[in-house]
């Protein structure tokens, strides 16, 4: 990886200049993570900022009965969000975050990236683009939860499902409930209605997306 990396920086992170990919490389350390592992726990203080390199990471909360509730995802390009801010104020975390897929990682120390903030332009933008971009997905998760029914939040959950991993939903009806908040038995009754329109197809251990653009 350490030969590859310059590389995969410049195609995965275009926006940066190459003097800045160059630093990126020298200072950061990769880190591999196998799917359901934890890279971020609530109440960690993060002595670096996570960028991720390939891979798909899921942020979120969870309950002291630890039920999960999807925040949102990161995937090859995005930068944690909320590690830029805790590592920049030196703050606990408020979130967890696990490897969905098999990920790749960047971590760069603190001290460093608060350094490129006042040297690169472009790290600049990166940083309040990605604050934005998250900011952005919580507005979309406040207003799913506020202001639609369950039936509704279902689709947007599958929706976001689709953009991030594609159409294999490879959770079960509970563990869907448990990060909507909700019932196997009333999640399985609206899947099942959603089946019936063809939206999707249910499977014993998955859920097959079919076309939910009319929903």
């Amino acid at each position: 990886m350490p030969n590859e990396l310059p590389t995969l920086l410049q195609a995965t992170f275009p926006q940066l200049e190459p003097t800045l990919l160059q630093e990126i490389a020298r200072e950061g350390m990769v880190k591999q993570l196998e799917p359901g592992q934890e890279v971020l726990r609530t109440g960690q203080y993060l002595p670096s900022n996570i960028l991720v390199l390939n891979g798909l990471v899921k942020v979120y909360r969870q309950d002291e009965e630890g039920n999960e509730f999807l925040l949102y995802y990161l995937e090859g390009g995005n930068a944690c969000a909320l590690s830029l801010m805790c590592t920049a104020r030196n703050e606990q975390s408020q979130v967890m975050a696990k490897a969905v897929t098999a990920s790749e990682l960047l971590l760069i120390p603190a001290q460093v990236s608060e350094q490129w903030l006042a040297r690169y332009r472009s790290w600049h933008n990166f940083v309040i683009a990605s604050y934005r971009e998250r900011f952005d997905e919580l507005l979309q998760t406040f207003d799913s939860i506020v202001f639609k029914g369950l039936d509704e939040r279902l689709v947007f959950y599958l929706k976001r499902h689709l953009k991030a991993v594609g159409p294999q939903v490879r959770l079960s009806h509970q563990q869907i409930a448990e990060e909507l908040n909700s019932s196997r038995e009333v999640i399985s009754r609206l899947l099942k209605k959603l089946e019936q329109k063809g939206a999707v197809l249910l499977h014993r251990n998955s859920i097959e997306i079919l076309d939910l653009e009319d929903l």
